[in-house]
């Protein structure tokens, strides 16, 4: 089973962040972090890498009712969308497929939860 799934943009890495942003909000989530890897590896390791952000997406509906139901569901939140910049220039968006995710845990109730979220995060990654 595939864990994400992926689009390439047709923006630039910037513009493509404020539109995933955007379509997130569209859908019920925000972000809650943000993570600038390129940075973040050249602070602390003082290496070169390519233009890549960690969005930590959160849908509070959602993340309430997957905690109601699982209390250390928490490890696996926020949901996570990368934007990565290709050698080529190529943007490509990537969100987790949290059905995936909650396979490794047994709790049938999450199912319908992390059925919903995913739809709506493949909703966000086909509209780009």
């Amino acid at each position: 089973m595939a864990y994400a799934y992926s689009t390439i943009s047709d923006r630039s890495f910037d513009g493509t962040i404020a539109h995933v942003t955007d379509k997130l909000k569209e859908e019920g989530f925000g972000v809650l972090t943000e993570i600038d890897v390129k940075e973040t590896l050249k602070k602390k390791l003082d290496v070169d890498f390519k233009n890549y952000r960690i969005l930590g997406a959160c849908n509070p509906e959602f993340a309430h009712k997957a905690l109601q139901a699982e209390d250390k569901i928490g490890v696996m939140l926020p949901c996570n969308v990368i934007v990565e910049e290709h050698e080529d220039d190529t943007v490509e968006v990537s969100a987790v497929d949290p059905v995936a995710s909650m396979q490794s845990v047994d709790n049938q109730q999450l199912e319908p939860i992390a059925g919903e979220v995913r739809d709506r995060l493949k909703k966000v990654i086909d509209q780009l």
